[in-house]
């Protein structure tokens, strides 16, 4: 059941002015995502003004090697069946073989949600509820949330705002070197989750002062690790209150920076003249959990938060600039504003990977340079044969690049506190390489309709071309510490192939492909801009595609590779552009703006989306496709998220049947006193506020679990509150989905 949003009011005024929606965000946000997430960079001038060669010179080329090695081998080594890519690993080369006979998540695809719908959405036999939200008390000292009570002391006791990436990582970190089929995240976690930014309109009401406000969205910035402990496996989870093993990262946390950038005269300010302690990190995107067990956390948009000189052309490809922010944090620390003495630096300190230790709350989190300085959606490492980690990453923004590090050392076996900490450095040393792609399909063929080539597929070969190796600068003219630095311009020197907003980059547990999510570009092919090419075969690309990789040799180092699209996203009924790996386009969930991935225990990929509200007028959702067989490409709507809100950081766990996202920015389109959505709550107009609820919306980290293991009254439902006897129940726990006014049995009782 799905319940209509409520009216919204009228007669309000916002914290946050705006102009009218501009054509900019058509493509994906509505213009305050724009504003707060990106700093309106759409708005801007694409920071890679490169002119590399064009499509057509390198289509022209590689047809040309393609003649002198025969026409016909090359052809039938591309592509078997239009589904699987000739010569790739077998399921069982990175990490054990795909559990047999298992029947996974079964369940029945739900409708597209109108994008005005207030309610999250699940399918026929799974219901849902929240394991902690925006402002839930995790560290001593923390208050119940209250929205009129807010302060930064306190803010920074409390979950954080907008959660990105999640997982639930196993009380044991050996659980983690288990095969996925063969992992159990048992009775007992940790929660770990990014907070990427804010938005005051929503979160305050207009007695908090300016300065005030800052603060508190600055503490709400960062990461939260929370325990979590449930009755038994496929039950839902509670967080745990008060834990040695909670924690808050936030702008007031030092961290250490390590790698060959670290003490360099980049990296130094006159508050670190050392240039190797950084306090905070800011606009964590997605992430990974490596083997390890650590999480690694993507700095994302930093540019939003600095005011830069203006004189340097390096930053411009970084889209920083001579002007006031939004946040308007310059106006408090001089740090954030780079006309101040001794801070021209600052930025330079944003926009790396960063590792946090869950299982250790006293080690410091680290900001690691060898994996070089963009705007990291995130990293995601996966061990090759011989031990090495490898990391691959994309750069969200249009005409930028997807690349892949791999470490110096390899991994340690064993599970002693000795091995640990060799693993822990793992990310500070190594090579970084950049991706070019190159298609096979005559020039005339990508026409930027989306029309698949005469060889029945989008697909090509590609190569890791190295910006630093074996500790040297493979870029003339730039040291490795400029390299790392500047990251974003010694892959404009290489010839990098420019992409449509790759965002996250995964590779898969079980065969070692990796998947590329270009979430849109609505750019390509304007004026001045580049084209379509093979690897992004749409102009003005609103609906964005995914990209599969497949190493050769099925090797995790080797430095070429081939390619071919998965996905060209779109909604097939009005949208002639769109290709599901062969698999009937009229049978499949329309799909847009592909952001983060993940994938379940029998080798399935999932999706969740950012910007299907304004691509195809459709509430953000999280998909399964298979990816093996006759299925492949068969994209399946699992949830809907509430009303302008984005699905983030999906991870499911079909051994459980559960499935696990953050909801970011629901609502947020409206203001403190004309709220737009009002998840994940859903207090009926004029109905009492139990402690630590509201009526408004509260970014949250959300578990959906099958019908009836979640049934226990009288037990916490993971916010330190309980239910005994009917009456109202303020979480939606429906079959299908419960909007404002929801009702289940129970009621509130601390």
């Amino acid at each position: 059941m799905t319940i209509a949003p409520e009216s919204p009011q009228a007669g309000t005024r916002p914290l946050l002015r705006l102009e009218p929606k501009p054509s900019h965000a058509r493509g994906k946000r509505s213009p305050v995502t724009c504003r707060l997430k990106c700093a309106d960079q759409c708005a801007h001038p694409v920071p890679n003004r490169t002119d590399h060669e064009t499509f057509r010179e390198v289509a022209s080329r590689a047809l040309t090697r393609r003649r002198m090695l025969g026409g016909l081998a090359a052809a039938a080594a591309v592509v078997v069946g239009g589904a699987q890519v000739a010569g790739a690993p077998g399921a069982a080369a990175a990490g054990g073989p795909v559990a047999a006979g298992r029947k996974g998540l079964a369940f029945g695809a739900i409708a597209p949600q109108p994008a005005a719908t207030d309610a999250l959405v699940v399918p026929d036999g799974y219901e849902w509820s929240p394991i902690i939200r925006w402002g839930d008390p995790i560290l001593p000292g923390g208050r119940a949330f209250d929205p009129a009570r807010q302060s930064p002391q306190q803010q920074a006791l409390q979950f954080g705002y907008n959660c990105d990436y999640l997982d639930i990582l196993p009380a044991d970190p050996k659980e983690l070197a288990k095969p996925l089929h063969a992992r159990s995240r048992g009775t007992r976690g940790l929660l770990v989750s990014n907070h990427e930014y804010t938005n005051p309109a929503i979160m305050f009401d207009e007695s908090y002062d300016a300065a005030t406000r800052r603060a508190i969205e600055r503490a709400a910035h960062g990461m939260s690790v929370v325990e979590v402990t449930r009755r038994r496996t496929g039950t839902p989870w509670e967080y745990s209150r008060l834990s040695r093993s909670n924690r808050r990262v936030h702008l007031g946390t030092e961290f250490v920076v390590d790698g060959p950038a670290a003490g360099s005269d980049l990296m130094r300010t006159v508050a670190d003249p050392t240039g190797t302690r950084v306090l905070g990190t800011l606009n964590n995107c997605a992430g990974g959990t490596t083997p390890w067990g650590t999480v690694v956390s993507g700095e994302e948009n930093f540019h939003g938060y600095f005011r830069a000189t203006g004189t340097d052309p390096r930053d411009a490809r970084y889209g920083l600039r001579d002007a006031a922010t939004s946040y308007g944090w310059e106006l408090d620390e001089p740090r954030f504003d780079a006309r101040n003495a001794g801070y021209e630096n600052e930025s330079h300190r944003f926009g790396w990977v960063v590792e946090l230790d869950p299982y250790d709350p006293s080690a410091p989190p680290v900001k690691h340079t060898a994996m070089g300085r963009l705007k990291h959606e995130g990293a995601n490492v996966i061990l090759s044969e011989d031990g090495h980690a490898v990391a691959y990453m994309g750069d969200d923004e249009r005409f930028d690049y997807v690349y892949k590090f791999v470490s110096r050392d390899t991994f340690r076996r064993g599970g002693s506190a000795r091995a640990r900490a060799h693993n822990k450095q793992l990310l500070s040393a190594g090579d970084l390489y950049v991706a070019r792609f190159e298609g096979d399909s005559p020039a005339a063929e990508i026409d930027g309709s989306g029309a698949v080539p005469s060889d029945g597929a989008f697909d090509g070969t590609g190569r890791w071309v190295p910006l630093v190796e074996d500790g040297e600068s493979r870029v003339p003219g730039m040291s490795v510490a400029e390299v790392l630095v500047f990251t974003r311009l010694a892959a404009d020197a290489v010839g990098a192939t420019k992409m449509d907003r790759p965002e996250d980059v995964e590779p898969h547990p079980l065969t070692g492909r990796v998947y590329v999510a270009c979430t849109n570009n609505t750019d390509r092919g304007k004026a001045g801009k580049e084209g379509p090419t093979e690897p992004n075969p749409r102009g003005a690309n609103r609906d964005g595609h995914v990209v599969e990789i497949v190493e050769d040799r099925g090797d995790q180092l080797s430095e070429t590779f081939r390619w071919n699209l998965l996905l060209v996203a779109g909604d097939p009924a009005t949208n002639d552009g769109t290709y599901f790996a062969g698999f009937p386009a009229e049978k499949v969930s329309p799909i847009s703006c592909p952001d983060n991935l993940a994938f379940d225990a029998d080798g399935n990929l999932w999706i969740s989306t950012d910007g299907q509200p304004s691509s195809i007028q459709r509430c953000d959702g999280l998909f399964k496709v298979p990816l093996t067989g006759r299925e492949r490409g068969h994209v399946q709507q699992f949830l809907a998220v509430p009303r302008e809100a984005e699905t983030c950081g999906p991870v499911v766990d079909s051994r459980d049947g559960m499935v696990y996202v953050n909801v970011q920015h629901p609502g947020e389109d409206g203001s403190f006193a004309d709220q737009h959505s009002f998840f994940p709550d859903y207090l009926a107009a004029g109905e009492p506020v139990p402690a630590g609820a509201w009526r408004g919306p509260r970014p949250a980290t959300v578990q959906v679990y099958r019908a009836g293991a979640g049934e226990q009254p009288g037990k916490g439902n993971g916010h330190g509150h309980g239910w005994d006897g009917p009456g109202p129940f303020p979480w939606p726990r429906g079959g299908k989905g419960w909007g404002p006014g929801g009702r289940s049995r129970g009621r509130w009782a601390r």
